[in-house]
């Protein structure tokens, strides 16, 4: 099957909602990005158009995404885009999804702490936790 697969990297618009459906949990949020450019004439950076785009993360991507992302978070997702048209209330929409296959921090801009988890019941590895606790300094 022929998809669209893009990458796109941005800000966290708004706080991820995090659903437990039949079909497994789900989380979504809205991702801004920015285009900037640079004015050689006045020597600065400029923002440019924004675009908005909503994100959906399924299954353990989506259970992640709850309890890693908040807004103005930089990230970086790729995934399915689809474009959809509607009708409501007299009023024609479109919007832009993108069906999430991996997210994760701009590491260009901050950093971040990686917590593995196993999977079903959400707990950290023994290996997360060890590394997390650091050894104690020698003494002498």
């Amino acid at each position: 099957m022929n998809e669209t697969t893009v990458t796109v990297v941005g800000n966290v618009a708004t706080t991820p909602v995090y659903r437990e459906l039949p079909s497994g949990p789900v989380a979504r949020f809205r991702l801004a990005v920015t285009a900037r450019y640079f004015d050689a004439v006045k020597n600065t950076w400029n923002d440019g158009h924004t675009n908005f785009f909503t994100v959906w993360a399924r299954r353990a991507l989506g259970a992640n995404v709850q309890g890693s992302l908040a807004v103005g978070e930089p990230v970086i997702v790729q995934g399915r885009l689809k474009v959809r048209d509607e009708e409501r209330g007299g009023q024609h929409w479109t919007s832009a999804d993108i069906d999430a296959q991996t997210i994760g921090h701009d590491l260009s801009r901050g950093t971040a702490a990686f917590r593995r988890v196993l999977k079903g019941d959400g707990s950290l590895t023994e290996a997360a936790t060890a590394r997390e606790r650091p050894e104690p300094e020698p003494v002498g």
